[in-house]
């Protein structure tokens, strides 16, 4: 009876990772496809849904990027992004990937790599709070 309480217990336990390890993942998911969807809404020059995916603190910073895409023609190029940790409650995002602009028939591009893109949850909702 001990040894299969004992085998009842680890079973438990392995289970509670396993669980436990799923839901990070799909928080991670979540903060990823988050800081996405920004990006998006930053080339498609959507004040309304970068509004809706900045954190109060870091929306007047996102409404000035967004500025500096006015009049250019911009898209995302092989944009992917994933959860790489976090500390406390903000989530930590890196992105692949670049985002390419035309402007006057000059094409840019800028790579999405190099930045940490730092999400909380603010309202209910996951919200970007700036970059590293």
């Amino acid at each position: 009876m001990q040894r299969f309480l004992g085998r009842g217990l680890v079973v438990f336990i392995v289970s509670l990772l396993l669980l436990g390890g799923c839901a990070q993942g799909n928080g991670g998911d979540a903060a990823a496809k988050t800081v996405e969807a920004y990006l998006q809404a930053l080339v498609d020059g959507n004040m309304d849904q970068m509004s809706n995916l900045s954190c109060k603190d870091w929306e007047q910073q996102a409404m000035l990027e967004l500025d500096s895409f006015q009049g250019v023609e911009a898209s995302l190029a092989d944009a992917s992004c994933k959860l790489t940790g976090t500390e406390g409650d903000t989530s930590l995002v890196e992105c692949q990937g670049k985002i390419q602009a035309t402007y006057n028939n000059e094409q840019q591009e800028f790579d999405l790599g190099g930045r940490v893109y730092q999400v909380v949850k603010e309202g209910g909702d996951l919200r970007v709070c700036g970059y590293r």
